[in-house]
């Protein structure tokens, strides 16, 4: 049960991620991501923003929709599948945007990962 509630919360912390990526304003994504603002404020920035949104919210996605897809062992491969695409990103993340990624993304992912073993 716990694997269920902090695997949903990873999911729907992707769905919010997308959220400010896609539809949060310059001043919001340059706080988040540690950006300068002059940055976030450009066209070419917004897209690139809005683009890895999507890919945030598909992987939120298709963790809350494999919830319903699957179930037993093929349900807990799918998840853990998608738990290590997450913890891959925000790796990359955080070496590449922020540190503070380590803790928003990839503990929470670890800690799913992790409890999908019990």
């Amino acid at each position: 049960m716990l694997a269920i509630i902090v695997t949903m919360f990873v999911a729907i912390e992707h769905l919010g991620i997308m959220a400010l990526e896609i539809f949060g304003n310059p001043a919001q994504q340059a706080k988040a991501f540690d950006l300068p603002l002059k940055f976030t404020q450009q066209h070419e920035a917004r897209v690139s923003f809005a683009n890895q949104g999507i890919y945030n919210g598909a992987l939120g996605a298709a963790i809350i929709a494999s919830y319903w897809l699957f179930s037993g062992a093929t349900l807990v491969l799918v998840w853990q599948m998608l738990l290590v695409f997450v913890m891959v990103v925000a790796l990359f993340g955080a070496l590449t945007a922020t540190k503070k990624i380590i803790l928003i993304q990839f503990l929470p992912a670890l800690i799913a990962f992790l409890l999908t073993f019990l």
